[in-house]
């Protein structure tokens, strides 16, 4: 049991490393949020299908209320995606990805209203860290600050996360998880359609080895394994040890980038360290 835990915990890490990687790369790749994940969402799901393929998994939908299901997952998935990366481009790796890790706070209340379980007040205090953490990441409460707007589109963001990962959840036992990516990316892709028709693509053969990095690292491979880990976390759970995905993205971004985060951003991102150390030891007993 203990050693099962431990590959679940580790599994759950290795994926919150690839997805971390789509912070340097939604915020140096030179093309517009919709443009980036129209690209991400499209690539991906070929690889993801050509995945399938290979492996022989069932991309059967069982019945017409999950196929409802699965439009409405999508759609949160690319609406959190969207937003995501505008809170990158108007702040820096740090402050973005900081700012959409408020998921965990709402995933915490929102899980028992879909769980129909009873609120856990260790998840509220953990969450909470997490909330006080962003908020000493604000420069100034003012609506014409870039770095206010990027963090208000990480929450926004991290709203829209929640409630894919929650509506999600109980699909991840019937379903593999590779086939439930597959179709989240061509949901996503077909609602940004427009997006061709108003997207500027002039760069778009500059940009192909990041948008094949993103679409190939962070969604086929990271979100996959994330959506997998599901089956053996609650989603609060997932969520905040997840929430060591920005301290990867520092990291990252410091090492390839040379993108050095401020003194605030050392602080709140150290509070959202603590929680995840917090729920790593706690999810064990």
């Amino acid at each position: 049991m203990q050693n099962q835990h431990s590959k679940n915990l580790s599994v759950l890490l290795f994926a919150t490393l690839f997805v971390s990687t789509s912070g340097v790369l939604g915020k140096y790749i030179a093309l517009s949020a919709e443009t980036i994940i129209l690209c991400r969402a499209f690539l991906a799901a070929i690889i993801i299908y050509t995945f399938c393929k290979i492996k022989k998994v069932d991309l059967t939908i069982k019945s017409l209320k999950d196929k409802k299901a699965f439009i409405i997952i999508g759609f949160f998935m690319g609406a959190h995606w969207v937003t995501y990366f505008y809170a990158l481009k108007l702040s820096n790796v740090a402050i973005g990805m900081l700012s959409m890790y408020t998921f965990p706070v709402i995933t915490a209340f929102l899980e028992p209203i879909f769980t129909k379980s009873k609120l856990n007040i260790s998840h509220v205090l953990l969450a909470v860290l997490v909330l006080i953490g962003v908020f000493i990441l604000v420069p100034e409460f003012s609506l014409e600050n870039t770095q206010l707007q990027g963090i208000l589109f990480g929450i926004l963001s991290a709203f829209c996360y929640s409630l894919r990962n929650l509506l999600l959840k109980k699909h991840v036992t019937n379903y593999n998880g590779s086939m439930l990516m597959f179709y989240q990316m061509v949901v996503v892709t077909i609602l940004l359609i427009p997006v061709l028709f108003i997207g500027d693509f002039t760069n778009v053969l500059d940009q192909l080895p990041l948008l094949i990095l993103v679409a190939v690292l962070t969604t086929a491979i990271g979100h996959t394994m994330m959506v997998n880990s599901l089956k053996n976390f609650s989603v609060a759970t997932a969520s905040i040890i997840s929430s060591i995905q920005p301290i990867f993205g520092i990291i990252i971004a410091y090492i390839f980038v040379n993108e050095i985060p401020q003194f605030n951003t050392f602080i709140g991102g150290s509070l959202i360290l603590l929680t995840v150390i917090i729920e790593s030891i706690r999810s064990k007993k």
